[in-house]
């Protein structure tokens, strides 16, 4: 059985890896030329990604290029004095296994454990796709298969060619998130320096291994900001007014939009769709069901769904018609889940008031003051994203030997 994934970032190639797993034969494309090294930012794995990463055998990898990021230093706008957390004790207290990499590390990892067994197409995208499996690409030859996934994000282009009208799933959360790379020339290792204000927050942190830093900028909008996704320029003049003014650190921050070698922009936004399925055509990650970038365990939530959805297909032994509804079964409570931490995170992290500020601020210092245990039941109580990340089981889904696919079809027309 031949299906085709597109989208090698990270869920693509976890998908890539269970689907082979399961006997199934697997092509993946991506529009970028290779494999992406953009900058990217850090990701959090909670327990149940881990715990998928653990038996895929590449989490020790995912262990080695960890971020380490463990102390933060937040300065809330206004004050002279920041607070000091350890933000190791409040991930954990949060999830029981929890690890942060940057987000071009994870995919390399998950694409090094599929390339071999999988069929990767690089610099090309799908134009059309046909009821009956036969799929148009940009520059390769019109091919069948079985089954068309797509793993391909937010901006998805499986999701725009199978579903109507697909901006009505658009659901904006009134915040915008920022990336850049810049010289880490405050030589930060393990730390997070972090500015919160009413409506702005801006941080900068630096991963052990990288040589460079990231900046992140998360920030509220009274109304929909007008640029195209593809308008950079546009983007860093929207970040840089956002911004203007919030402190000296932030301000040479935005000194290096001009120089960096990587910059990302893009709304906060969630998809709510009644189904991600339609024919012989699926949706997984945040091409079906986004959160929200950098707020509700997105990457870990894209690990799950790519899981689940090759155990269902292997379960079912292929049959798309009992697999796909068993797949959005299973996952939706997750997704809902993920979709109100999001919303909760949001709040949190960009506050809408003074009193929100110093909230975040007060509660990052005693979390961190706290013994682990008291820390961890405080956390577990009072936020959303500790209930559904500990509350995730993971079904087995041994190999199917009824599954009827042959890897040395792999490729094959």
């Amino acid at each position: 059985m031949r299906i085709l994934v597109s989208g090698a970032s990270i869920a693509g190639p976890a998908l890539a890896y269970w689907l082979t797993r399961h006997a199934f034969s697997v092509t993946v494309v991506e529009r970028a030329p290779a494999l992406r090294r953009t900058g990217g930012h850090a990701v959090d794995l909670f327990r149940p990604a881990v715990h998928i990463s653990e038996k895929m055998g590449v989490l020790p990898r995912i262990e080695e290029r960890a971020t380490g990021t463990h102390r933060m230093t937040l300065y809330p706008e206004g004050s002279r004095r920041p607070v000091r957390a350890d933000l190791s004790k409040i991930f954990r207290a949060s999830s029981d296994q929890h690890v942060e990499i940057m987000r071009d590390d994870l995919s390399e990892i998950y694409y090094d454990a599929t390339r071999d067994d999988a069929e990767y197409l690089f610099g090309d995208s799908i134009t059309a796709i046909s009821p009956d499996g036969e799929v148009q690409f940009e520059n390769a030859a019109p091919r069948r298969f079985d089954l068309v996934i797509g793993a391909d994000g937010l901006h998805s282009n499986v999701r725009h060619l199978v579903f109507d009208d697909e901006t009505r799933f658009h659901a904006s959360t009134g915040a915008y998130l920022g990336v850049l790379t810049l010289p880490n020339v405050a030589g930060l290792d393990g730390d997070l320096l972090l500015h919160v204000g009413i409506g702005r927050t801006a941080g900068m942190y630096g991963a052990r291994h990288l040589g460079d830093a990231r900046a992140l900028f998360l920030f509220r909008s009274k109304h929909e900001l007008d640029y195209h996704h593809h308008d950079v320029p546009r983007q860093k003049e929207l970040l840089r007014g956002a911004f203007a003014g919030m402190h000296a650190h932030v301000d040479r921050w935005l000194d290096e939009l001009d120089r960096t070698p990587a910059f990302y922009f893009d709304s906060i936004t969630q998809l709510h769709m009644d189904t991600w399925s339609q024919g012989r055509v699926t949706l997984v990650g945040d091409a079906g069901y986004c959160p929200g970038p950098a707020l509700g365990g997105s990457t870990s939530l894209a690990v799950l769904g790519a899981y689940v959805l090759a155990g269902e297909l292997a379960r079912a032994d292929g049959d798309h018609e009992r697999a796909f509804p068993a797949y959005e079964r299973v996952m939706a409570e997750h997704v809902h889940g993920s979709h109100a931490v999001a919303l909760s995170a949001a709040k949190t992290l960009i506050p809408t008031s003074r009193l929100g500020v110093r909230g975040l601020a007060h509660g990052a210092r005693l979390i961190s003051a706290l013994p682990a245990g008291p820390s961890r039941a405080l956390l577990r109580l009072t936020t959303k994203s500790a209930r559904l990340y500990n509350s995730v089981t993971l079904d087995d889904y041994p190999p199917s030997p009824a599954t009827s696919a042959d890897r040395s079809d792999l490729g094959a027309k």
